[in-house]
């Protein structure tokens, strides 16, 4: 696969025929003895992933040329190249998730303009959103999800979890982003009931470049605009305009908890960490930093 748009984007990209997961492979590139050859923005993608792994321990395969799995390694520094604060490293998976709920959205106008012409009003009345933390959502269908991994050093006891992403390591080398993108799918190939593909959701064949390169663009530039701000996702515009992606805000949830716990409500709002605010059953404010969300429809 050549991706020709997708290379201009980053400053390295490695395409990989096959191999058991992209997420490993970066990893290993990133803190092996040529680190210092995998800058920032690097990405390794493959469309023949073996041994994915998705949030909750969950693993992911697909089947060959069907999907795309993306690995970006992540060095954010702030001004001055002073490094992040921790609590920052916790939006960088909701960043992931909007950036690529972005790449998707352009991608479902542009097939619905192929099918319709210039009167369409570009959305095909399809709707694609973010689902708290991270999974992409196309008619109420997931098309992408999203794992982040801390890459080492051990961070202190006591470091906050952050929605979506293990945070049992400190950003010393790093994050690896790595997202799982469903391109021609078939009703017989999809993983769960819940899941589609773009080719199932828009009836044409998606242009995987122009989708990745969309989306690696967005994700290094709001990456980028966090760390100028220093990690403030409220005073950067981060936390506003993940909000207007996110459909969980403002929905009845049932959020499956560590420990088998469960909690039902209405998702409110995300705090200043990326977590979600959720008022239960009782009127209470639950903050919920990890989870499997539901979106409850009634009526």
């Amino acid at each position: 696969m050549e991706l020709p748009l997708s290379r201009a984007s980053v400053p390295r990209l490695e395409f990989v025929t096959t191999t058991g997961s992209t997420n490993d492979d970066l990893r290993a590139a990133a803190t092996g003895p040529e680190a210092a050859e995998w800058p920032h923005g690097s990405v390794i993608v493959t469309d023949d992933q073996t041994h994915g792994r998705g949030r909750l321990g969950r693993t992911w395969l697909a089947p060959t040329g069907k999907t795309l799995a993306i690995s970006v390694l992540l060095r954010p520094e702030g001004p001055g190249g002073t490094p992040l604060p921790l609590e920052a490293y916790g939006w960088i998976p909701l960043i992931a998730g909007a950036a690529m709920t972005e790449a998707v959205r352009g991608e479902v106008e542009r097939a619905a303009l192929q099918l319709r012409g210039d009167e369409d009003d570009g959305t095909g009345g399809i709707r694609v959103e973010l689902k708290w933390p991270n999974d992409v959502l196309v008619a109420g269908y997931k098309v992408c999800g999203i794992l982040s991994e801390l890459l080492p050093p051990t961070a202190p006891a006591g470091a906050p979890s952050g929605s979506g992403m293990d945070a049992s390591a400190a950003p010393g080398a790093g994050v690896v982003v790595g997202a799982g993108l469903n391109l021609t799918l078939d009703e017989h190939d999809l993983p769960t009931l819940t899941s589609t593909s773009l080719l199932l959701a828009t009836g044409v064949r998606p242009d995987a470049d122009a989708v990745l390169a969309a989306y690696l663009t967005r994700l290094l530039a709001l990456v980028g605009t966090l760390a100028e701000h220093g990690g403030d996702a409220a005073s950067s515009g981060i936390a506003e305009r993940v909000a207007a992606l996110c459909g969980t805000l403002g929905s009845a949830v049932h959020v499956r908890l560590p420990a088998d716990q469960e909690l039902v409500g209405t998702a409110e709002r995300l705090d200043g960490d990326g977590r979600l605010v959720v008022r239960d059953r009782n009127g209470e404010a639950q903050t919920v930093s990890a989870g499997d969300i539901t979106h409850l429809r009634y009526g």
